[in-house]
């Protein structure tokens, strides 16, 4: 299945998203910058890719971490997964936090995080005086399988 989506460079040395294989689920992006970016440790930076997207209607962008740049590099999205809306058109940025103990460095033109494009469902929330019962009802954190 795919979905068109409209894309424009901000910048001229910006790359369009790419997938690395057929059935991939994240397209990359790339780093949008002049030279390096250093992160040090236990920093976060504000990354540009150079782009600006136009996503259908009923479509959500999510953005998250590459699993090489996260384990070689520490390198991963601050947000954990950063959200693109259908309705944004300003330039796609990621937030890269290094959970490293040392300084890393960010090329460019490096894959940098994976774009996932999904549809997504909106609530109606309807308030209510009760909530149904069910067998685990207010258990919280590691509550499930429990005996």
């Amino acid at each position: 299945m795919s979905v068109k989506v409209n894309i424009t460079k901000l910048n001229e040395k910006a790359f369009i998203p790419t997938y690395g294989s057929e059935y991939a689920a994240g397209a990359d992006l790339y780093a949008c910058v002049d030279g390096e970016i250093e992160i040090l440790p236990h920093e976060t930076v504000v990354v540009p890719t150079g782009i600006a997207l136009e996503l259908p209607v009923g479509y959500a962008g999510l953005i998250y971490a590459r699993s090489g740049l996260a384990t070689k590099k520490g390198l991963a999205p601050a947000n954990k997964v950063g959200v693109v809306d259908c309705d944004y058109r300003g330039e796609v940025k990621v937030a890269l936090h290094n959970h490293s103990g040392q300084a890393q460095r960010v090329d460019a033109g490096e894959r940098i995080a994976q774009l996932v494009i999904t549809p997504y469902i909106t609530a109606q929330f309807v308030e209510c005086g009760e909530l149904s019962e069910t067998v685990r009802g207010c258990g919280g954190f590691g509550s499930t399988g429990r005996k």
